[in-house]
């Protein structure tokens, strides 16, 4: 029986660029035809034949669009195709790959160092988190099934949130989060609190649901985890 008309033959392949880490402070990344958005200016070495495209950044269609306009709030990368390898790095971040699955990947911008092409990057409102802690009102999302390589300030860490298990997280360690959780302001007693810092009425992310929460165990500068 010949191929379906219409329809990819059955030894038809579809490039897809593959992950690996190098240690745990660059990505490399192999293309054979496919294409990569990463991060502007992470790329650190290359082989083989590339091609470079900026892209504008916060976000894809109309509302990335007018996200940036309210918020000033930039995600510029970079679209990278060709046949070889690339190598990412930013800072001398971790690197942490995920593996999604046609689910959301809710990411802050500055986290995010590199995605496959297929997937959908686009923006969610996140409300005070986003004011508070210095990152704008939205933060950065990425839709679909491939991979994405995001960073943290030190070896990040998985925590798994349940029904029986909601989290509380110190906005500044967040990186980012998947599954079917919502955010909630707890205000009252943080790490800060404990060891004397901060002022003002201080306040933790609440996750309620069923998901995985990505931490640093690095705080970034914030507006002091204070509202």
């Amino acid at each position: 029986m010949g191929p379906c008309s219409g329809g990819l033959a059955a030894d038809t392949v579809i490039p897809v660029a593959q992950f690996r880490l190098q240690g745990s402070k660059v990505l490399a990344v192999d293309l054979t035809g496919d294409a990569v958005k990463a991060k502007n200016g992470s790329m650190v070495a290359y082989d083989g034949q590339m091609a470079f495209k900026k892209m504008s950044g916060g976000g894809e269609g109309l509302r990335g669009m007018v996200t940036r306009r309210l918020t000033g709030e930039q995600m510029t990368m970079m679209e990278v195709q060709g046949q070889g390898t690339c190598f990412f790095a930013d800072r001398a971040s971790e690197i942490n790959l995920v593996n999604l699955h046609g689910e959301k990947l809710y990411v802050e911008s500055s986290n995010l160092l590199c995605t496959d092409a297929g997937l959908r990057t686009g923006t969610s409102f996140t409300g005070l988190r986003g004011g508070a802690t210095g990152n704008g009102l939205f933060t950065t999302t990425v839709e679909g099934t491939g991979q994405a390589a995001i960073m943290s300030d030190g070896p990040a860490v998985v925590l798994r949130v349940s029904a029986q298990y909601p989290l509380s997280v110190d906005p500044g360690a967040y990186i980012a989060h998947t599954g079917n959780l919502q955010q909630h302001f707890q205000s009252g007693v943080t790490f800060r609190t404990l060891i004397g810092e901060g002022s003002g009425e201080a306040f933790q992310i609440r996750f309620e649901g069923e998901g995985l929460v990505y931490v640093q165990p690095s705080e970034r500068n914030t507006i002091g985890g204070d509202v």
